[in-house]
């Protein structure tokens, strides 16, 4: 196989590819035995008819057409490989030369990651948040905690802003009664603005038993957007009552006996969050600062894919929660436009810092082995809520152990910038980077690591590590006389 690389851009080339017939003969042989267990040819079992008979049978253009398809992928990942092409996602591939007995030839246009080096990064300079916890913070938890131990108690007056009410809810439209739009004993607190438009001013001043009708767009369903008149029926009208906080409130909602107690212990694990979150920092923000040190160009192809992921799960989150893509924007205080700017800004930087890790991982010689692997999986089956064994399982099925292989080599790299990082917060002092004590212990679960590259080159991005072995274009058939 003779494989030749012309670089079109720093982010794309073409590869040419020209392989002699006799070099065909293993996707040859895969087809025969293809299409004979796919045929009937009287006097042979099926699987058992020659290739001369599959030729006469099926016609001989067909079956070159059949093996080129299989050939095709296994000779581009075999000249990739080759080359040292870190190939970003699907080629597009033309058959350009197909002589049967003679010679076949193509060309494959494909993105990749841009050649650069990672410059000198020990030392960045990283400034964090204070991790001091404020008393106003700690009243902040009491008050949260409180309201968790309130109780409801019946309130002979009119509703007020805070009440607790059970309601019935029905709608009409030009005097038409909607069936559809109608609900019985639904709990409701005053002035969180959670339901209709109109509905917390509406209840305020009603008392048990009482009724009243106001006007608002309806949200969802098959009158949405539309003016209605809404009449809302009050049934009873509750108090919150919150405990004191006293010592009989800390042994009730903890294990202490006193509320200094209690103060003191949501005061070190407000700490612990602040320490979390601080580490948290010091890596995002390390990560901004080696990517705006680096001047690289990035393939559009490839941002242009994290752009639609993007989009594609801010979707799919609107319409889990039942909001259109208006109310979202309007809620930001942004228009669909600055949207859409902002997020190719994120895709962009994304992808450009998944390159620097890369490179840097390549640089330092990092890898990760079975274990860390296990411990990428655990941790990531813990936030997906399923088990380790069914997310390890899944990327076993779906070829995507590189993937994880590539997160953990790239969170390995991330570790290293931190670790050599000059870290201090808004006061000025150095901030330790390990991890508060006391995480949980996961279990484990055994994943296999991809075979160990002999070149660390080949660690590559998530991109590469998902992209599929392409297919030969449809062109790629040749004509039956061939």
């Amino acid at each position: 196989m003779k494989t030749d690389v012309e670089e079109l851009s720093p982010t794309r080339v073409k590869l040419t590819i020209e392989v002699p017939f006799e070099e065909l003969e293993h996707a040859f042989d895969v087809t025969y035995k293809s299409l004979a267990k796919q045929v009937r040819i009287k006097g042979f079992r099926p699987g058992k008819a020659p290739a001369r008979l599959i030729d006469r049978y099926v016609g001989r253009g067909a079956v070159i057409s059949e093996a080129v398809n299989h050939a095709v992928p296994e000779l581009y990942n075999e000249a990739v490989q080759k080359e040292d092409v870190f190939a970003l996602g699907q080629p597009d591939v033309e058959i350009t030369k197909l002589e049967d007995g003679d010679e076949l030839a193509f060309t494959a246009e494909v993105d990749v990651r841009p050649k650069f080096e990672v410059p000198e990064y020990e030392g960045l300079e990283v400034t964090v948040d204070d991790a001091e916890v404020s008393d106003e913070q700690i009243d902040e938890q009491l008050e949260t905690l409180r309201q968790r131990f309130a109780t409801l108690t019946g309130a002979d007056r009119p509703a007020e802003t805070g009440d607790h009410v059970s309601i019935d809810l029905s709608a009409a439209i030009d005097g038409e009664k909607l069936e559809d739009v109608q609900a019985s004993g639904i709990s409701y607190e005053i002035g969180t603005n959670t339901m209709l438009e109109g509905l917390d001013e509406a209840l305020v001043g009603l008392s048990a038993d009482g009724t009243t009708t106001f006007s608002t767009k309806l949200v969802g369903g098959e009158y949405e957007g539309r003016e209605a008149d809404v009449t809302v029926t009050v049934h009873s009208v509750k108090v919150k009552e919150l405990p004191e906080l006293d010592d009989e409130f800390a042994q009730l909602a903890s294990e202490f006996d006193t509320i200094e107690e209690l103060r003191a212990d949501v005061a070190n694990r407000l700490g612990e969050v602040r320490r979390y979150q601080q580490i948290a920092q010091a890596r995002d923000r390390a990560l901004d600062k080696l990517v705006e040190s680096v001047d690289i160009p990035l393939p559009e192809s490839v941002v242009a894919e994290e752009v639609n992921r993007r989009r594609e799960s801010l979707e799919q989150q609107l319409s889990q929660s039942g909001l259109t893509k208006e109310s979202y924007f309007e809620s930001q205080e942004q228009t669909e436009e600055e949207f859409e700017a902002e997020l190719a800004k994120g895709a962009g930087s994304a992808v450009k810092a998944g390159f620097i890790l890369d490179q840097l991982a390549i640089q330092e010689e990092l890898t990760a082995d079975n274990d860390e692997l296990s411990q990428y999986v655990v941790d990531q089956a813990q936030r997906m809520n399923i088990s380790p064994d069914q997310l390890a399982q899944h990327l076993v099925q779906s070829n995507q152990i590189r993937v994880a292989y590539t997160e953990v080599v790239r969170a390995k790299a991330m570790n290293l910038v931190v670790a050599k990082a000059k870290v201090v917060d808004e006061s000025g002092n150095v901030v330790e980077q390990d991890a508060p004590a006391g995480a949980a212990e996961t279990e484990t679960v055994t994943v296999e690591a991809p075979e160990a590259p002999e070149d660390v080159e080949t660690v590559g991005t998530a991109a590469e590590a998902e992209a599929e072995a392409p297919e030969a274009a449809d062109e790629a058939k040749p004509d039956e006389k061939a």
